[in-house]
C-alpha cells in the first residue's frame, strides 16, 4: 500500500534525523529488493525503444552533434568499460557521465518521448540515458538495468505527483537528478547511506530556473535533462567515494523547499511505495505520438480530425476566431496566457514553436497531420495563410479543464480541452478532446507494435535495416541480456550519416 510521506521545512535547531528526511526515504525505496512486475518490464522495454526512436531522428541535429562531440572528446574512465554514444559504433566508448550527456540530449532534442504530468511536469524517459550508461560502464546485466530503471521512473513520478517546481519557476529537471541517482543506486546495489548522499548532491546541483522554457527558447531545453543525468552519475561517484552532501537538502531551513519552493511553511505529502510494494510508477506515464509538448498531443489529434472533416476550417478567410478552452498549464505555458510574443512569431525557433499551441493547432488543422521535421520548418511557419490563421487562435483557462488536469483519478485526468471556432458567417464549430489518441485511455492507445512502428519510421533514414532488426531483437530480450549484450544496447548510424552532421569544435 502506497504511503504518503509528509515533508516540511525544519529549523536547524530541530535537528531532523536523516532517517526522517525525504532523501533518505527515497533511498529506502531504491534499496528495496522487490521484484519488478512483468508488465513493468514490458513497459521499460517500450520506453527504451521509444528513446532510441527519437534519438535516431535527432542524430544529425546541431545540439545533438555538439553534445556527441563533447562526449567523444573525453576518454573512457579507467575504472570500467565506458558507455556507448548513440549513432557511434559500439566499440567507440566514452566515460559514462559524458555518454549520459550526449545520449540525454539526443533523446530530448525533439521533445518526442514519454511524459508524466501531475503537480509538476516530467519526461521520465530521461532517466534511461544515465542509468544505461552506468550499466554499460560497470558491466551490469539486463535484469539489474531493469531494476534500476524501475526505480528511476518510480522516484521521479512520485516526486512529480506531489511537489510543484514550475509554480516557483524552477525547472522540472530538479526531480530528475534525484531519480536518476536513485536508479543508479538500485542497479549497483548501493547502500541506503550512499544513495541518500547521492540524491542530496544530485538535487543540489540540478536546481535551475524555468527561463530555459520561457521566451526565446534556446537549445539548452534539450541539454537541461542531460545535464541532470550527468550530475546524477557524478553524484553517485562522489557518494561511493564516501563524500557527503548538503543535508537536509529538502527540509533544511536554508534548503530547497524553504528558499526555492513553497517557503518556510511549505509542506507536501509524497506518495512512496511501502516496503515490499512493487514499483509501478512507469505504468502511469504515457508517450507521444507527435513531436510536440505533451499538452499539445490531444490538440493535434483534435485539429487534424476537424481539418479533415471540415476542410473549410483550414482557410483563414472563413475564420473569425478560434479559442482553445483548456487547463491553467496549457494556457499559461504554451498558450496565449504566457504573454510571449515569440509564440506568434513566424521566425521563432523550433523549440519556441514546440511550446506554442496556437501555432501547433493551426498547422495540424491545415495539414491534417503532424511531422517531427516538416511541421517546424521555417518555410512552413512563415506560410502567409498559416500566419493569418495562427494569429486568430488564443487560449483561455477553463476551471473544469484545470481541475481535470490535476485530478488524481486516471479515468478523469485530462490534458485537452474544448475548442470554439467562430466562422465569419457567424456560425460556430465546437468540439472537445480529453486525452490524446495514443494515451492509455485514448482512441488508439500505444502498444508494443506502435513503439516498434515509431522506431522504424524514425530510424529508417539513418540506420541500416540489419541494425534496426539487431536493436529490436536485443531490446525485447532485456531481462535476459548478459552484461556484454547490455553493452551493445545502442543504435549505430549507417555509414556517412554522422559524417554529414556538424562537428563543432570547442574547449575540449
Amino acid at each position: 500500500m502506497t504511503t504518503d510521506y509528509h515533508v516540511r521545512v525544519h529549523r536547524s535547531d530541530e535537528d531532523l534525523p536523516r532517517e526522517q528526511q525525504l532523501a533518505w526515504r527515497l533511498a529506502e525505496v531504491a534499496v528495496d529488493p522487490v521484484e519488478v512486475e512483468p508488465e513493468v518490464v514490458e513497459m521499460i522495454i517500450n520506453r527504451i525503444i521509444d528513446n532510441a526512436s527519437v534519438a535516431a531522428a535527432s542524430l544529425t541535429r546541431t545540439p545533438v552533434s555538439a553534445a556527441r562531440q563533447q562526449a567523444l572528446d573525453h576518454a573512457v574512465s579507467v575504472s570500467g568499460d565506458g558507455a556507448t554514444v548513440f549513432g557511434c559504433p559500439n566499440e567507440r566508448r566514452t566515460s559514462p557521465e559524458w555518454a549520459a550527456w550526449a545520449n540525454g540530449v539526443a533523446v530530448r532534442e525533439l521533445d518526442y518521448h514519454d511524459t508524466f504530468l501531475a503537480a509538476e511536469y516530467s519526461h521520465p524517459g530521461d532517466n534511461i540515458p544515465p542509468i544505461l550508461a552506468v550499466a554499460q560502464h560497470t558491466g551490469r546485466d539486463g535484469a539489474a538495468l531493469v531494476r534500476g530503471l524501475a526505480t528511476g521512473y518510480e522516484i521521479q513520478i512520485d516526486l512529480v505527483r506531489a511537489i510543484s517546481l514550475h509554480k516557483h519557476k524552477i525547472d522540472h529537471v530538479a526531480h530528475l537528478g534525484p531519480s536518476a541517482a536513485a536508479g543508479i543506486g538500485t542497479m549497483l546495489g548501493l547502500s541506503t547511506e550512499t544513495i541518500y548522499q547521492a540524491i542530496g548532491q544530485a538535487l543540489h546541483t540540478t536546481t535551475a530556473t524555468r527561463q530555459s522554457r520561457k521566451g526565446e527558447i534556446s537549445t539548452w531545453k534539450a541539454h537541461a535533462p542531460a545535464f541532470a543525468g550527468k550530475m546524477a552519475v557524478e553524484a553517485v561517484d562522489r557518494a561511493m567515494r564516501g563524500e557527503t552532501s548538503p543535508s537536509p537538502i529538502y527540509e533544511g531551513e536554508d534548503g530547497v523547499i524553504a528558499w526555492l519552493l513553497d517557503g518556510k511553511k511549505g509542506a507536501y505529502d509524497v506518495p512512496l511505495p511501502s516496503p515490499g510494494e512493487a514499483k509501478r510508477g512507469i505504468l502511469d506515464s504515457y508517450t507521444k505520438e507527435h513531436s510536440a509538448e505533451y499538452q499539445a498531443q490531444a490538440w493535434i489529434d483534435l485539429a487534424r480530425k476537424l481539418g479533415t472533416q471540415k476542410p473549410e476550417l483550414r482557410d483563414p478567410a472563413n475564420i473569425e476566431s478560434i479559442v482553445l478552452h483548456t487547463s491553467h498549464h496549457t494556457h499559461y505555458v504554451i498558450g496565449s496566457g504566457a504573454n510571449d510574443p515569440q509564440k506568434y512569431d513566424p521566425n521563432a525557433s523550433r523549440e519556441t514553436l514546440d511550446h506554442s499551441i496556437p501555432y501547433i493547432f493551426a498547422v495540424a488543422l491545415q495539414d491534417g497531420a503532424w511531422h517531427h521535421v516538416d511541421s517546424y520548418l521555417p518555410s512552413r511557419a512563415a506560410r502567409p495563410d498559416t500566419v493569418e490563421l495562427w494569429h486568430k487562435i488564443t487560449t483561455a483557462e477553463d476551471a473544469e479543464w484545470t481541475r481535470r488536469y490535476h485530478s488524481e483519478d486516471p479515468n478523469e485526468k485530462a490534458f485537452g480541452g474544448r475548442v470554439e471556432i467562430t466562422l465569419t458567417d457567424g456560425s460556430t464549430v465546437v468540439d472537445e478532446i480529453a486525452v490524446a489518441d495514443a494515451h492509455p485511455l485514448g482512441a488508439r492507445p500505444f502498444a508494443r507494435e506502435d513503439y516498434i512502428r515509431k522506431f522504424r519510421m524514425l530510424a529508417e533514414p539513418v540506420l541500416e535495416p540489419e541494425e534496426i532488426e539487431r536493436f529490436l531483437e536485443l531490446v525485447q530480450r532485456l531481462p535476459e541480456l548478459t552484461a556484454a549484450e547490455v553493452g551493445c544496447l545502442n543504435i549505430v548510424a549507417a555509414f556517412g550519416v554522422l559524417a554529414s552532421a556538424p562537428a563543432p569544435k570547442g574547449l575540449f
